[in-house]
């Protein structure tokens, strides 16, 4: 398991599960921050599927992300701890390598599922917080 600094650092392609369309909505905030800081943002929310948010496509699923736009690094998840079993499959499926799970979202079955298939598994964190505070190095 890889130190949050080491993720950042060596990750470049993050999909935002639950991203807004909505400036003030944190899963928007934060993706906004990360991609400043030279990160590729792939958005996954059904809802806005099709679209684009912060200039970037937004897909259905992340099975469709990685088919449509490539490898991603980190699965950084805006979703309640009880939708992340699900979304742990998924990230596996889609050959993510870290499962990152949000403030205030904690699941230890999907992070075991997600540890078992070798992926970094991050939990209960934010990710811009963590990026400011590894001395916000991309």
């Amino acid at each position: 398991m890889r130190s949050i600094p080491d993720i950042l650092k060596n990750s470049k392609t993050i999909a935002v599960v639950g991203l807004s369309n909505r400036p003030e909505r944190a899963s928007h905030a934060v993706a906004a921050y990360l991609q400043r800081q030279g990160y590729r943002i792939l958005g996954v929310n059904p809802a806005y599927a099709g679209q684009q948010i912060l200039g970037q496509p937004v897909y259905a699923t992340l099975a469709q992300a990685a088919a449509l736009d490539g490898p991603i690094d980190i699965v950084d998840c805006f979703r309640t701890p009880d939708a992340m079993v699900p979304l742990a499959r998924e990230a596996i499926g889609a050959g993510a390598r870290c499962l990152w799970m949000q403030l205030g979202v904690v699941n230890q079955e999907a992070a075991n599922l997600a540890a078992a298939a070798g992926l970094d598994v991050v939990m209960d964190r934010c990710m811009k917080i963590e990026h400011a505070h590894s001395g916000g190095k991309a």
